[in-house]
């Protein structure tokens, strides 16, 4: 559904990805991790467009992206919901009239209808008594989920996530997790998240790929990953007590 062949991209004199090339099947939740400045983010955008590559192709269903012309590129990123890191709502409109803005902006549909859909997609996410809120009167986790209805009112193929759990406490974080699964189980979306969370990682990707100097160091399932020999995959495994080699077995508890 996604792939990447040999994309290479060069921000100012950093090579943010050297000639990284992997495939994101239809129905996957494909998880990319990595410590910061690794190419993340700039991953996500290139699946948007919202970046090009300085060489290498990027294709959506097999239509390489990377020329694509204003129509056509529209027609590619309405297969696309997005969950940005802020939630991004806008902070004047009520939970229901946010979700509600891309049905608003891209069809034609009448308010009766548009309402319908909303609240389908705020009950979905266990919001059906927010919407008439406004985000800074729900909390953070909240505002999360009601970015996440924003993002698959238009009913995409495809959701990219920008550390979902970026804030959150660990118990909110879970239920973020539990959503997006359920995204994958009750509708089929294909899911690509991006995050430092390892933990969330394991627990919802289909696959995880490490990012490490603009390179791909790993690109497993979770078992495999948990076995990696890289020695940059055993270190970020580590650094978050997912084995048993962290330094809080040396530690005292008295």
């Amino acid at each position: 559904m996604i792939r990447f062949d040999n994309v290479t991209k060069v921000l100012g004199r950093k090579k943010v990805l050297d000639d990284i090339s992997f495939e994101v099947g239809e129905g996957e939740t494909f998880v990319i991790v990595g410590l910061s400045g690794a190419g993340k983010s700039v991953t996500l955008k290139h699946m948007i467009r919202l970046m090009r590559p300085d060489s290498g192709t990027i294709s959506i269903e097999g239509e390489v992206i990377n020329d694509l012309g204003r129509r056509e590129l529209q027609n590619m990123r309405s297969k696309f919901g997005v969950l940005f890191q802020s939630a991004a709502l806008l902070q004047w409109m009520s939970v229901r009239d946010n979700v509600a803005l891309p049905l608003r902006e891209h069809t034609k549909l009448d308010d009766t209808e548009i309402l319908r859909r909303v609240d389908e997609k705020l009950a979905l996410l266990s919001l059906d008594d927010a919407g008439d809120k406004f985000p800074a009167d729900i909390s953070g986790g909240m505002q999360k989920r009601a970015g996440l209805a924003r993002a698959i009112i238009m009913d995409p193929q495809i959701v990219l996530y920008d550390e979902p759990t970026s804030g959150l406490d660990p118990v909110t974080s879970r239920r973020i997790d539990d959503l997006i699964v359920n995204m994958r189980k009750q509708l089929g979306i294909t899911s690509v998240v991006v995050t430092h969370d390892l933990h969330s990682a394991l627990a919802i990707g289909s696959k995880i790929m490490m990012l490490h100097k603009g390179k791909i160091v790993e690109n497993a399932t979770p078992a495999d990953f948990m076995k990696s020999k890289n020695e940059t995959v055993k270190s970020f495994l580590d650094s978050q007590y997912i084995t048993k080699k962290g330094k809080w077995e040396t530690m005292s508890h008295e």
